[in-house]
C-alpha cells in the first residue's frame, strides 16, 4: 500500500469517527431554561400604609369661641372627619362647636386605613341661680289714691300751683316705697274751648305732673301720659267750682 493510500484511509477513518460522535450527541435534548409560568403569578410590591394626624388649637374654648383643626396625611387617597365630611388630604378648618366634641379623622389608601382623634373641650357658663321671687308690693287701690292725689290747674294753664307741691312730694314718697307700681297720668280740661285745643292743654297738664314726679325722684319709665281733653268731665255744671274739678292731672294705677 502506497503512502497516499494510507493517508486516505486515515482521513476516512477520522471522518467516520466524527460522524458517529455527532449522532450520539444529537440523541440528547438540549437543556431548556426555567419556564416562568411554572413559578405561578408574581405579586406586586405592597402599597405603603397611610398615616394621619389631627390637632386642635386651642384644645379648650369658652362657648361661642372658635378652634382651628389642623390635619396631615400620607399615602392616603381620601380623608374624612366625623361631623365635617370629606376633606382635603391635608388642611385646616375653623369650627365653633357648641359642646365638647371628639373630632375623629379617617384616612384611606391602597395600603389600608389610619385614624386619629382630637378632643375639643367647650366650657359652658353656668347660669347663676336666681334669687327667690318676691311678690311685688303694689299696695291697695285705696292706699294709692290716698297717697297719690290728683293735681288741679288754673283756667287755661298747665303751670303747677303752689298747692300741688305737697301732693307731688307725698306721691313721690309713696311710689318710692312701692317700686313695682306704674302710673298713668291723665290730663283733663273743662268744656270751654275746642276739642283740639283742650287735647293739647290736657297733654301739657299731664306732662307738667310727670315732670314734677321725675324731679322728685320717680323713674320716668314708670309714668305714662295720656290726654282726655274735655271728653271726660268729672262735673257737668256750668260753674267755676265744677270747671275746677275738670281742670286736673289724674293719677291711676297702670296695670
Amino acid at each position: 500500500m502506497s503512502a497516499l493510500q494510507s493517508r486516505i484511509n486515515k482521513t476516512l477513518a477520522l471522518a467516520t469517527t466524527l460522524a458517529a460522535l455527532a449522532m450520539v450527541t444529537g440523541c440528547h435534548k438540549k437543556a431548556s431554561g426555567v419556564d416562568p409560568n411554572a413559578l405561578g403569578p408574581t405579586s406586586a410590591a405592597a402599597a405603603p400604609a397611610p398615616t394621619a394626624t389631627i390637632t386642635a388649637d386651642p384644645a379648650a374654648i369658652d362657648l361661642g369661641q372658635s378652634v382651628v383643626l389642623n390635619w396631615r396625611s400620607q399615602n392616603a387617597s381620601s380623608v374624612s372627619i366625623d361631623g365635617i365630611g370629606e376633606v382635603n388630604l391635608n388642611g385646616t378648618q375653623t369650627v365653633s362647636p357648641s359642646n365638647s366634641t371628639n373630632f375623629h379623622l379617617l384616612a384611606k389608601g391602597d395600603g389600608g386605613t389610619a385614624e386619629s382623634n382630637v378632643r375639643v373641650t367647650v366650657r359652658v357658663p353656668v347660669a347663676p341661680t336666681a334669687p327667690p321671687a318676691v311678690a311685688a308690693d303694689m299696695g291697695s287701690e285705696a292706699a294709692f289714691h290716698q297717697n297719690v292725689q290728683d293735681i288741679f290747674f288754673d283756667y287755661d294753664s298747665f303751670d303747677l300751683r303752689p298747692d300741688a307741691t305737697t301732693s307731688v312730694t307725698q306721691a313721690a314718697s309713696y311710689l318710692a316705697a312701692h317700686p313695682a307700681i306704674k302710673v298713668i297720668i291723665g290730663g283733663y280740661c273743662d268744656d270751654r274751648g275746642s276739642a283740639e285745643y283742650n287735647l293739647a292743654l290736657g297733654e301739657n297738664r299731664a306732662n307738667s305732673a310727670r315732670a314734677a314726679l321725675v324731679a322728685a325722684g320717680v323713674s320716668s319709665n314708670r309714668l305714662r301720659v295720656i290726654s282726655y281733653g274735655k271728653e271726660k268731665q268729672f262735673c257737668t255744671d256750668e260753674t267755676e267750682s265744677c270747671w275746677q274739678q275738670n281742670r286736673r292731672a289724674q293719677f291711676s294705677l297702670d296695670r
